[in-house]
């Protein structure tokens, strides 16, 4: 948590940069929500044209797990290369045409002044295991043969027995190495005590 002379350093510094350099802050905002708008843009026309081509079925009753990795994967390769890669590219540009340009003195009085955000050795693991949880669920979907049956044929005791089943699979596949890492640990810091 932050004190207060540490959140007003940080609203002094993102004042003397905005003072400094509101053009370029600008230019920042504009293209950010041109990004924003354009991957809007971009999902909207994909899903228009994956149902005109048949990527994939008109109702949500249709859909299998095929049609959704299918359709997913491919809205990921447009967002990468129509949206991505441009905003890489523009990223890469204003680093190496203005930000490496800017006087090393001002470079480090943002840096040390923390004006994009003060990094914090926590780590939040809350979205890899749901990320984990999601992938062996949509394998055990694969496993069981019912990678092109359509969701609409599905039952919610199939959708809640599959996902228990991912998760005390991986309590089972991470839990065993964990608990005999903390023994071990325990074991050795005890030996150390006495």
């Amino acid at each position: 948590m932050m004190t207060e002379p540490e959140k007003e350093q940080g609203r002094q510094i993102w004042r003397t940069f905005v003072r400094r350099h509101w053009s370029m802050l600008a230019v920042f905002v504009v293209a950010a929500i041109i990004a924003v708008i354009g991957a809007v843009l971009l999902f909207l026309w994909f899903v228009g044209d994956a149902q005109a081509t048949g990527l994939v079925p008109r109702t949500l009753n249709l859909w299998t797990m095929g049609y959704l990795i299918t359709f997913l994967l491919n809205v990921l390769l447009w967002m990468i290369v129509v949206i991505g890669i441009p905003v890489i590219v523009f990223v890469a540009a204003v680093y190496f045409f203005w930000w490496k340009r800017l006087p090393a003195e001002e470079r480090n009085e943002y840096r040390q002044g923390h004006l994009f955000g003060k990094r914090s050795r926590r780590r939040d693991g809350g979205g890899a295991v749901s990320f984990l949880v999601n992938v062996g669920f949509i394998l055990k979907v694969y496993v069981d043969g019912n990678w092109n049956v359509p969701f609409a044929t599905w039952t919610v005791d199939y959708l809640v027995s599959s996902y228990l089943w991912v998760i005390i699979w991986m309590a089972v596949i991470f839990g065993i190495p964990l608990t005999i890492g903390g023994l071990w640990w325990l074991h050795r810091e005890m030996k150390k005590n006495l």
